[in-house]
C-alpha cells in the first residue's frame, strides 16, 4: 500500500472510529437511543475491523440494506432464525470470520455474536445482513 493510500485510510478511519464509540453506549440503550425504527450495528471481523450501521425505516447504511431488513423482517429480528441459502457450495477452507451485530428490533435488543469458518459459510447463513461489500 502506497503512503498515500495509508494516510487516507488513516483520515478516514479515525472519524469513523471515533463516531463508533460514541455510537457504542446509545446502541446499547434501545429505550431512548435516539434512532428511529429498527436498526442494527453490524461487524464482520477479520485483519482490518470495520463495521457499519444498517437502518431498517428506511433501508439505509449499508450496501444490501433492502435485502437485509427484508430477510431480517421474514426472521423476526433474529439472525440465527434466516433460513441457509438454497444450493450455497462453499469451500471447506478455514479463514474464520466473526459476525457481530446489536441494536433494537421491534422494541427488543439484539445482541448476536457468530464466528463462521469463512466468509462464504456467514453468507449462506446469513443472509444479506452481513454483507458489508460495496
Amino acid at each position: 500500500m502506497t503512503t498515500t493510500l495509508r494516510a487516507i485510510r488513516a483520515a478516514l478511519l479515525v472519524p469513523l472510529a471515533l463516531l463508533l464509540a460514541g455510537a457504542a453506549p446509545a446502541a446499547h440503550a434501545t429505550a431512548g437511543h435516539g434512532l428511529p425504527g429498527n436498526w442494527l450495528r453490524l461487524a464482520v471481523t477479520r485483519g482490518d475491523a470495520h463495521g457499519v450501521l444498517l437502518l431498517c425505516d428506511p433501508p439505509q447504511g449499508h450496501a444490501h440494506a433492502a435485502d437485509a431488513c427484508r430477510q431480517l423482517a421474514a426472521a423476526g429480528g433474529d439472525i440465527g432464525r434466516i433460513p441457509r441459502r438454497a444450493g450455497a457450495m462453499c469451500p471447506m477452507l478455514y479463514a474464520p470470520v466473526t459476525a457481530s451485530a446489536y441494536g433494537a428490533w421491534d422494541g427488543r435488543r439484539v445482541d448476536y455474536r457468530h464466528a463462521f469458518s469463512n466468509s462464504c459459510v456467514m453468507g449462506a447463513e446469513t443472509g444479506a445482513v452481513f454483507d458489508l461489500s460495496g
